[in-house]
Formats: structure tokens, C-alpha cells, sequence
């Protein structure tokens, strides 16, 4: 069976060659919810092996065709599974050629043609996220280039995380080079060691701005030990990262921050960056990220320097999706707690357009709520959410449940927030959005239609 997708993007044929060339080009391309983890993509179009792990250890090897090669203008990559991890794959037929045709001087049309057994309507769905990614990825670097964008070397820490993996993918696949802060030893040349406390003085060098993700996670019982984590995670290696950054040269520091700077329980009014934290009840987590603010801005310098206050990041990758969303297709999802509560959230790719804008909108400074301008009630996420899954979503969950796993303070600060915040600073700057609404971010992210 065949199926073909095409659209059209305003940029040369080489131009957009060669963002499909560019490492992360398959992740960026990937639909979220398949089984399907990038294990190594291929070092050439013409002739490499991309590998993507499945479930149970399986592997499939997508082998580039070099009689399919043509510069600029098409490659093909075929199913050929190798050894034990891939005998399952062999029930599957796969060949997928992507072509690439001028349709005028400034403008190419992408095409996909795929030959396989699978499912027809699982096929559409896949091309049809590729071709939003494709449009979305192409409008976002293109507003950073007419703003004068040019193409940066960027160190990152936190690169194995949810969002660190996005960014580095969406970066590098923009032209930009990334270097990756890792605690262990470099394993490649996008590496570089990073001691949190004690960074090495040339860390940083040859690097234009500095993007900083790194920090344990939140979720889990606040225990005396998770508490510690936390703080011995976030303000100190902020604290150093953001000195050493004011003595390098770097001109753009960029550090992850939390709503959870408004308290967990900020009532019922929209809060933006205007507002203390004390607009909310003051809790553990409004204190922690009042902190780590304050160390990202350690050092004297001009160096400009943002703070991305992030809501929850919506993926069926990791995060609070990724936990729902079996839940909820198995029908078993409901509001929790009556559903009052708000939910102010942001889609994943939306995220990553907002630490892009950073790096290239100067007029850009100090706290940035990175929330989508729509937030939304516990009740109205659920069958937001139910719709998008096919499900009914109808056992409500008692404020109790998540106590169980979280401990009353975690409940609180976590499953129970009730955060109504509005990204004032982005909608001020006419700041586009890929996905507003709550239905067309699930639509998206899930596949449903």
C-alpha cells in the first residue's frame, strides 16, 4: 500500500536539504506517541543507518538507499532488520522516499511517499504531524532569522531531559551548534564536562549564550532528603553556572524557572510576571524558585538574562501526560477533587519556541511566564483529554488519591495546584503560539483527529 503526503515550505530546496542533514532532524520529525525511541540516527542520507528501539528491546533499522540519493533532491530509507532485536520487525514492510521540488525561487515542495503493510490511517496520521512539525520548525526559524538571528553555539545542560532533548533536536536542526554540559566524561565533541559547583574556567568558551536546564525532578513525596535535592540541584550550580557565564563573554543566559514561584494555591485571579510570590500562599516550592531566580542572576555583567517560568509541559513523552494518558485510554480518567482547580499548561514544541525566542528577541529580560494563554480548569483538561483519547472520562478521583502517592505537602504542591497565570511578557510581544487551546495541543501531541 502507498501513501503520499506533500506540502510546501517557503525556503530553497538545499535550504530545506539541509535541515533534514542536521542531527535531530528525525527526532524533531517523530510522532510523539509511537513506541519509538532515536537510539543513533544516520550519519549520511545516502547511505547511513538510522536505529529507533521499541518496546521489548526490538530494533528497527532504517538503512538509506544510495541508488534513491539524489543532493537536494531526494533520499530514501528502508526496513532491514539485523540480527535477534529485530526478527520481530520483519513482519513489517517499509520504504520511504522523500523528495524535495522547487516550486520557485524562494519556495520547495516536501514529499512523502511510504510503501507498507501498516495500517493506513496510522501512516496518515504519522505524515500529517511531520508536515505540521516541518511548517511549524520552518515559521519559527524563520521569524529568529528576520530578527537578525544568526547562528549561535549554545551550551546546554540538562541535554537527556524531556525538554533538553527537544531543544537540542529543534537547535541544531536550525543551524546552530550545541554544546551539551554533561556530568560524566565527554563522550562526543558536543560535549563538554560540567562540575555543577565547581566549573572549569573555560567551560563556557567560544560559546554565545547559555541555556540552563538542569535540576532534579519535582515529583515524589517532600521528604527532607527530595527537599534537599531540589535546592542542591537548582541554586548553587545556577548560582556558579551564572558567574562563570558574566566573566566568558556569554551574551544571552537563559535558565528554566517555575510557576511554582506563584505558590501552589495562587486563587482564582490570572497573575503575570507583574506579581510577587506572594501573590500566592506562600509554600516550599515558591521559596525555592524565588531562589534560583535570584542565583541565575548572580555576577556583574551586561549579559542579558531570562528566566523561563515553566507551567506543566504537556508530552506524551514524560511529564504529567505520559502518566494520564494510559490511565484516561483505558478509561479510567476523571476530574480529580471536583476539578475546580486551574491548570496552566504549555505544549512541549511551544516551550522550545519560547527559549528560542530568548535567544533572539533582545527586548526579551528577567521572568518570562512560558504558559500557553489559555489555561484551563482541572474539569475542563479532563474531557479535553478524554476526547482526545476516545474515552470516557466519568470516575472522579478523590482529593485523597494522590496523598497516597505523594504525601499530603506533595498533593499539595503538585496534583492539587490551582495556578491561573498568564504569559503577559509573550502576548505583549505578539508572541505566536502553535497551539492555544488545550484540544488542539492533545489533538496534536496524540495523534487524534
Amino acid at each position: 500500500m502507498n501513501t503520499e503526503r506533500s506540502s510546501q515550505l517557503p525556503a530553497s530546496a538545499s535550504v530545506v536539504f539541509d535541515w533534514f542533514s542536521r542531527p535531530g532532524a528525525m527526532q524533531r520529525l517523530l510522532p510523539p506517541w509511537l513506541p519509538l525511541k532515536v537510539i543513533e540516527e544516520a550519519g549520511s542520507l545516502k547511505d547511513g543507518t538510522a536505529v529507533l528501539g521499541l518496546p521489548g528491546g526490538v530494533l528497527w533499522n532504517a538503512k538509506h538507499q544510495p541508488e534513491g540519493f539524489a543532493e537536494n533532491r531526494s533520499f530514501v530509507d528502508q526496513l532491514e532488520p539485523e540480527g535477534v532485536r529485530g526478527l520481530p520487525a520483519r513482519v513489517v514492510q517499509w520504504r520511504h522516499e522523500h523528495y524535495f521540488e522547487p516550486a520557485g525561487a524562494q519556495c520547495t515542495t516536501v514529499g512523502d511517499c511510504i510503501q507498507s503493510n501498516m495500517p493506513g490511517r496510522q501512516i496518515e496520521s504519522m505524515l500529517a504531524y511531520r508536515h505540521r512539525q516541518l511548517a511549524d520548525d520552518f515559521a519559527a526559524h524563520q521569524r529568529a532569522a528576520q530578527a537578525g538571528l544568526k547562528p549561535l553555539v549554545i551550551a546546554l545542560t540538562g541535554s537527556s531531559g524531556l525538554v533538553g532533548q527537544a531543544l537540542c533536536a529543534f537547535l541544531s536542526t536550525g543551524g546552530h551548534r550545541v554544546v551539551k554540559l554533561v556530568r560524566h566524561e565527554p563522550e562526543s565533541a558536543s560535549e563538554r564536562r560540567w562540575n555543577p559547583l565547581d566549573p572549569d574556567p573555560g567551560l563556557l568558551d567560544g560559546c554565545d549564550a547559555v541555556i540552563h536546564l538542569a535540576g532534579v525532578s519535582i515529583f515524589g513525596r517532600f521528604s527532607q532528603a527530595h527537599r534537599q535535592a531540589i535546592l542542591s540541584s537548582r541554586i548553587e550550580p545556577t548560582r556558579s553556572l551564572a558567574l562563570l557565564a558574566s566573566r566568558s563573554g556569554v551574551r544571552t543566559f537563559i535558565s528554566a524557572s517555575a510557576i511554582g514561584f506563584y505558590g501552589a494555591s495562587a486563587g482564582p485571579h490570572p497573575l503575570d510576571e507583574t506579581d510577587s510570590p506572594r501573590a500566592g500562599t506562600p509554600d516550599f516550592l515558591a521559596d525555592v524558585v524565588d531562589r534560583w531566580e535570584r542565583a541565575a542572576n548572580a555576577g556583574d555583567s551586561g549579559m542579558r538574562r531570562v528566566q523561563i517560568r515553566t507551567g506543566i509541559v504537556l508530552s506524551p513523552k514524560g511529564g504529567m501526560l505520559a502518566v494520564l494518558r494510559p490511565v484516561f485510554s483505558a478509561g479510567l480518567g476523571g476530574p480529580l477533587a471536583g476539578g475546580k482547580q486551574m491548570l496552566s499548561w504549555i505544549g512541549l514544541d511551544d516551550l522550545l519556541d519560547i527559549y528560542h525566542r530568548a535567544l533572539w528577541d533582545s527586548q526579551l529580560a528577567g521572568p518570562v511566564n512560558a504558559v500557553a494563554p489559555q489555561p484551563v480548569s482541572n474539569a475542563e483538561f479532563t474531557r479535553a483529554l478524554a476526547r482526545a483519547v476516545r474515552r470516557p472520562a466519568i470516575i472522579p478521583v478523590p482529593a485523597a488519591a494522590p496523598k497516597l502517592l505523594l504525601g499530603a505537602e506533595g498533593s499539595h504542591l503538585l496534583a492539587m495546584a490551582d495556578q491561573k497565570i498568564v504569559p503577559r511578557k509573550l502576548l505583549d510581544a505578539g508572541h505566536q503560539f502553535r497551539n492555544e487551546r488545550i484540544e488542539l495541543e492533545l489533538a496534536h501531541s496524540l495523534g487524534s483527529r
